[in-house]
């Protein structure tokens, strides 16, 4: 089947508005709801759970829900091509990385961890920042942020409290900027730098990942964030999480006269110094 959404008519006004980008330099992610449409959504439901059946797990018999999470690569082409080039979604990744800055994938990307109703700990529910870029066989991440111009969340099921939705520190993009500045241009090892930045947040609060299937949450790439469990819901938890993709990285100095894109500038008033 050929996949077509239909695309929105292009409108002068942009698709987040002035209040959702001040929040998202305040607590370092948006929501864009009901970004896909259903029958969208649906369709990806479908090929996730095809992929599932590989794992042992069927879509209408929970006996068979045995693992607390299963990771799975996100399916290519058909529903999630016309989830991934929605032009409300490109619209708002322009808005907040700068037009012309990211990587305009014809596809979401990245792995689905499909959460499934459990008690057992999962095992990887630890805060932490996403790597950024590889070098040397070795995870990295960079105070510019280099290859990586968001953190992305499509909700590809309904998400409630109890059903296991990703936990996110408010403002914690705030905190990790000063961490990876001091390593320099070369930035630092992914896990050090995860383990600081989850500890110089740790004041900070918690907000959880939830909404209806079809919301995206697009996050600051220094957003401290972690899985949740228990999932006391009732139904799998299904959210692929892909990374966009940075061109080069950003400076870590405004050149003269340039505004630059919320991304950046919440990096360097994190470095700005105090007062």
């Amino acid at each position: 089947m050929k996949w077509r959404v239909r695309r929105r008519a292009w409108q002068p006004e942009a698709v987040l508005s002035g209040d959702q980008i001040a929040g998202f330099l305040a607590d370092g992610y948006v929501a864009v709801r009901g970004a896909i449409p259903g029958p969208v959504i649906a369709a990806c439901q479908d090929m996730i759970w095809a992929e599932l059946e590989g794992h042992g797990a069927r879509r209408d018999d929970p006996a068979t829900w045995t693992a607390p999470v299963v990771r799975i690569p996100c399916p290519e082409g058909g529903p999630f091509a016309a989830a991934a080039t929605l032009s409300v979604l490109r619209d708002a990744c322009d808005q907040l990385i700068g037009p012309g800055r990211w990587w305009r994938r014809d596809g979401v990307g990245g792995t689905i961890p499909v959460r499934f109703p459990s008690e057992a700990d999962p095992g990887d529910a630890g805060w932490h920042i996403e790597a950024s870029y590889e070098e040397a066989g070795q995870r990295r991440v960079s105070a510019g942020s280099r290859a990586r111009g968001l953190l992305a969340l499509y909700l590809l099921t309904d998400v409630e409290p109890d059903g296991a939705p990703t936990r996110l520190r408010p403002g914690s993009h705030r905190d990790v900027p000063r961490i990876l500045a001091a390593a320099g241009d070369s930035g630092m090892e992914w896990l050090p730098a995860a383990q600081q930045a989850a500890r110089a947040s740790a004041h900070r609060p918690t907000a959880l990942a939830t909404g209806r299937a079809g919301d995206v949450f697009l996050c600051h790439p220094f957003l401290v964030h972690a899985a949740s469990w228990p999932h006391r819901g009732r139904f799998p938890r299904m959210i692929a999480q892909p990374a966009v993709a940075l061109h080069g990285q950003y400076a870590l100095r405004a050149a003269p006269g340039e505004t630059p894109p919320p991304v950046q500038q919440a990096i360097l008033d994190s470095l700005a110094p105090a007062g």
